[in-house]
């Protein structure tokens, strides 16, 4: 536990899901022996046990900390120790090269302030550090190192995909390991529940990060809810945080927000920040479900939950008219209701880019301060043409697998579970609030973690990313 209100340390860790974990992993390793860093954890500490007694009660636990005024529209976030590795479906793909530049190839929504060559071998670290499963002799990212564990076996339908389209279809790259991962975690046992894994198989922060946690440097705090940062001119002193209904504060040199998309801006607004884009863009991808009724071919005979990875609709000259959409091939059991054919039934998710809107916004409560307030106004008209065009080209597509139909679901998922892009990075103090390092543009010792900094939600889970650009983040730091 902390000490007396006021004790200083070298460095403020708000958060202890992807974002903070990994960039406490990287800054640990530079740091000294006699250096201290606090951190924040709102939640509790639930084990694995715990949460397979008490399923969806970490879901529930969240809900209640921030005001949904657009109830339609459920934002997914945790409020646990391990963030959202809690709940994640452990899906790693990269993002493409292009996804980085979307304004400069395609002349849409706007340009990361960093490149995929430069996230590269933070992208190779953080998969070594999560064991993930994948395909890497045959990858649509360019690569600098092989994936730590082999690919899953891909089901029958994936072998004919892949066969039809050999340069656009891959087995999915996972953190559901394909073998066992010697002192950690047993290989993925393929029964599709992988929210909440029974076996915890799947990598998260308290199965495979607790050595971060347990360092001697580290003093870490939970159901400590932080309010605000503490800005003194042009420079962050520390943070005011609640404990037990009592608000106390810590010092240091440094602070990093590593909370969720909607907590990072509510705390900076909180604490005087008054950026015209603060928690405006508020953003995730969206999907649609399809079932693609087989001939004669049956199903499920993949090695984990979700098999493959389909590109043929994601990236190309058509990004300049309308969104990338991923093809996410599933290899859960979800039967055709026809006799002789229970089997002849793929299951697609089809993940649609969405462009941030100014509209989509996270505000301080004006009934309740000490909770974001979450507003949103809707998709915007690029989803409408990606709906367009999958209705159009899935058919088509499919049309080379022995098929009888192609049914595309007509209503959205309800959510991705990624709340994205409300502290959004960038070159341009005058257009983004953090600078292409994640440090606030103008409190140059106050970062901003996770999420909330993308510029842009491509197709692909955006995990692994966030992941590797909190190692980038702290490796700046450290040179």
């Amino acid at each position: 536990m902390a000490g007396p209100t006021g004790e200083r340390f070298d460095a403020i860790v708000v958060g202890t899901g992807f974002a903070s974990s990994f960039f406490l992993h990287r800054l640990l390793r530079g740091l000294a022996s006699s250096s201290r860093v606090l951190v924040l954890e709102a939640g509790r500490r639930h084990a694995h046990s715990w949460q397979l007694q008490h399923p969806r009660a970490l879901e529930k636990i969240a809900a209640r900390s921030f005001i949904n005024r657009t109830p339609a529209k459920p934002w997914v976030v945790q409020r646990a120790f391990g963030g959202g590795s809690n709940c994640w479906w452990a899906c790693t793909p990269r993002l493409l090269p292009s996804d980085f530049a979307l304004h400069s190839n395609y002349g849409v929504a706007t340009d990361w302030p960093i490149s995929y060559d430069e996230l590269e071998p933070l992208y190779s670290e953080a998969e070594w550090l999560m064991d993930v499963a994948g395909p890497s002799d045959d990858s649509p990212f360019p690569r600098s190192r092989p994936y730590p564990q082999p690919a899953h076996r891909m089901s029958d339908p994936d072998k004919l995909l892949k066969r039809a389209f050999p340069d656009a279809f891959f087995a999915q790259p996972t953190a559901r390991p394909s073998r066992t991962v010697a002192g950690k975690r047993a290989a993925c046992c393929n029964n599709g529940v992988c929210e909440l894994c029974p076996i915890d198989s799947k990598f998260t922060v308290h199965n495979s990060m607790g050595n971060v946690y347990a360092d001697p440097r580290v003093t870490l705090v939970l159901g400590a809810r932080v309010d605000q940062v503490d800005i003194a001119g042009d420079r962050a002193e520390g943070v005011v945080y609640t404990r037990d209904g009592r608000e106390e504060h810590a010092r240091a040199d440094l602070v990093a927000l590593g909370a969720n998309a909607l907590s990072n801006p509510h705390v900076l607004l909180r604490s005087g920040d008054t950026h015209a884009l603060l928690g405006r863009r508020l953003h995730e991808q969206t999907s649609l479900k399809a079932n693609v009724l087989l001939d004669g071919v049956d199903n499920f005979q993949g090695g984990t939950s979700i098999t493959g990875h389909g590109y043929m609709l994601y990236d190309g000259p058509h990004r300049s008219e309308r969104p990338a959409i991923l093809l996410e091939t599933w290899n859960v059991p979800r039967l055709r209701n026809e006799r002789g054919k229970w089997r002849q039934l793929l299951k697609l998710m089809c993940i649609i880019e969405q462009y941030p809107r100014r509209e989509n916004r996270v505000e301080v409560s004006s009934e309740d301060s000490t909770r974001p307030a979450v507003s949103h106004a809707g998709h915007g008209p690029e989803v409408a043409r990606a709906v367009d065009a999958l209705q159009r080209e899935l058919p088509r597509l499919m049309a080379k697998l022995p098929i009888e139909d192609v049914r595309i679901a007509s209503e959205f998922k309800q959510t991705e579970a990624h709340a994205l892009g409300t502290v959004v990075m960038g070159n341009d103090p005058a257009t983004s609030v953090v600078d292409r390092h994640l440090i606030h543009h103008r409190i140059r010792n106050l970062l901003v973690l996770g999420g909330s900094a993308f510029p842009t939600a491509s197709p692909a889970n955006p995990t692994l990313t966030i992941s590797a650009l909190s190692l980038f983040a702290a490796e700046h730091l450290l040179s």
